[in-house]
Formats: C-alpha cells, structure tokens, sequence
C-alpha cells in the first residue's frame, strides 16, 4: 500500500532533515544547528532566516538525537503517589509551569499507591536518562527507596518525605503548627473527644501531624485517646470503616480531623450516613484545602498548605540540583482556616 503523501510529495511520517533546512536557508549545517539551538555567535538576521524556513518547512528537532550527543534530555520525572488526589494536580501544574520557565518538559508517572508500581517507575525514569526526579514516596521505608534514591545520577527531590541516608532535595509543609492551631481551637471550645483519621505514620505528613496533635493536648494539660485515632491508610474505604466504628463509640466522638483527601471523602459517608451534620452534631476539620471543597461547601474549616507553592519550590529545588548545588530542605508553612464547620457538635 502506497504511504500517505502531504501537498509537498513527503510521507507523512518522514521528518524534515537539518540538511533540507540548511538547503533551503542557504546556509551551512552548523550555522542552522547554531542558529536553532540559540548559540551566541550567530547574528540575528541569520537566527531569523533560518527560523523562518525551519518554521516553512515543519522543522522539529530531534531531541533523543540531541541528548545523546549532550547527555542533557531537558526532562524531570516527576513521581506521583496518587494521581486520584486533586491536589497533585494542582502541585505538578505549578511545578510543570516553573520547569518549562526554564526550559525544561516533564514526564509524570503514577503509582497508585503501589510500592512495586513506584519501584517501576523510577527504572522507567532512570532509562529515559532524565535529569532529575522529583518524587511523592508510596513509602518512607520501602525495600527499594535505597536504590531508587541512591541509584539514579541526578538530583532528587522529595515531596513531604524524610528518608534518612540519602542525598536529596526535600519539600517539607509544617503541617505540625497547623493542626496544633486547630487542635487547641476545638479544645478551647470544650472538645475533649477528638478523633482523627489520618494514613500510616511511615510517612513525614502523618508524624507531623501527630506532633501538632499530641502538642496540642499536652499544652491544655490533656491526655490524647488513642482508641479516637485511626492512623493507617490515606483511601476513602480506609477512613469510612474505621468512622463508622468511632462514630458508634460511646462516648462519641464531639469533633473529627480528616487527615488528607481519601479520609475526607471516607469520614463525609460515613457522617452522612449516620445523619450528622458538619458544625451541627458534630465539628469537623479537614486537614488540606482543596478548591473542589468551595463548590460543595464553603463552610469546612481547614488546616491549610499552600500547594502551588509546594510545586514552584520542587522545581526550583531541581533546578539548583542540577547547576550543582548541595541539596536543602524548603519548609512550607500551615495555617489553620477557621469556618462553620469546627463549630458544632457539643
């Protein structure tokens, strides 16, 4: 079967060559690659010419060419834990719109809350040759984060994750300052049954989280219950099993914390389900402010994280790696949001 022709006779799958630009340009081979790749000693009568007939022609440079020569891709990997979690979006948005400031694309990977799928896409990253990760660990302490964070020969930064012995970029939220902000608010009203549903401590933000918490307590001469905290899982279906059974413990709970967006989602069912009402029968504090919450209800109070800015510090951080700089931590602060819904339930 005869291959697809454009107006000009090529193939429709047959590239415009360098060689076909400097042709028609009239100019030499390396005077077009100078002229394209943004060279210093190139004139701009000569940039604009060759531009303008590489800009005819459909010109595309080959990047996979130009990296091998260079060793440089231009690309940053960027590791996501959950790409169900909105926030992520709005973290590799801003992250993504700093990187091609500076001239650099972004490839991101999910792992879907999978070890083994986040073990496979570090390997698959390490092979595309990109100059940096930037990565959201399933896990602190899985048995690949040695290799996959000592193995790759560019700069890494984590998002919200402490692992000790490697030589990385960290992005850390204070969310401790922000939950013991919101913890002495509720204890201030007259709470004492706080529950708090929140993922498995062997992540940064649930440590942090529980150091606000248990500080709060301590501060107002309190003891924290352990048997109104679930710390386990970040998923919906984790939260919702383990409210329902806090929200039939006697005494009830008078006040609940969602620690990110699947215990959120997971605790709403299960308050929906037993006909209670945020800032009625019971108060309610979600630990992350996440635009979708303003469609439904303007009333959640929050503990707040800026997550923008969490996404242009990652890149900035990986940008600075890759100029050979030494690795820092960047600490992003939290504010509790005081709203309706932290005001019910006693």
């Amino acid at each position: 079967m005869p291959s697809e022709k454009s107006e000009q006779g090529r193939s429709v799958n047959q590239r415009v060559t360098i060689r076909e630009v400097a042709a028609k340009a009239d100019v030499a081979l390396s005077s077009v690659s100078r002229a394209l790749s943004g060279h210093p000693d190139v004139s701009d009568e000569m940039r604009k010419r060759v531009k303008e007939v590489a800009d005819e022609l459909g010109y595309e440079p080959n990047l996979v060419a130009q990296s091998l020569r260079s060793g440089v891709t231009r690309t940053i990997g960027f590791v996501v834990r959950d790409i169900n979690n909105p926030m992520f979006a709005l973290l590799a948005r801003s992250c993504e719109q700093e990187l091609r400031r500076n001239g650099y694309s972004m490839i991101l990977v999910n792992s879907d809350r999978n070890i083994e799928n986040e073990n496979r896409n570090f390997s698959l990253l390490r092979r595309r040759r990109v100059d940096g990760i930037i990565a959201s660990l399933v896990s602190e302490d899985s048995p690949y984060i040695k290799k996959n964070l000592s193995g790759p020969r560019c700069p890494i930064v984590l998002l919200d994750r402490e692992v000790k012995g490697v030589n990385a970029s960290a992005v850390l939220a204070d969310h401790a300052s922000g939950v013991h902000e919101a913890v002495t608010h509720l204890i201030k009203a007259g709470h004492r049954e706080i529950a708090f549903v929140t993922g498995s401590n062997n992540v940064y933000p649930t440590r942090n989280r529980l150091e606000g918490f248990t500080k709060a307590f301590e501060d107002a001469n309190l003891k924290v219950q352990p048997d109104l905290l679930a710390i386990g899982g970040f998923d919906a279906d984790y939260a919702l099993s383990h409210a329902r059974i806090l929200l039939h413990r006697n005494p009830a709970p008078t006040a609940i914390l969602a620690g990110g967006h699947g215990a959120l989602m997971g605790i709403s069912r299960a308050l929906k389900e037993n006909n209670l009402t945020m800032g009625k029968e019971i108060a309610f504090i979600a630990l992350d402010q996440l635009p979708y919450l303003e469609v439904f209800s303007d009333n959640i109070s929050t503990v707040y994280r800026d997550t923008e800015a969490i996404g242009r510090e990652a890149a900035i951080l990986i940008l600075e790696g890759i100029e050979g700089e030494k690795p820092r931590v960047s600490v992003i602060e939290s504010e509790f949001i005081e709203r309706a819904s932290s005001q019910g339930g006693l």
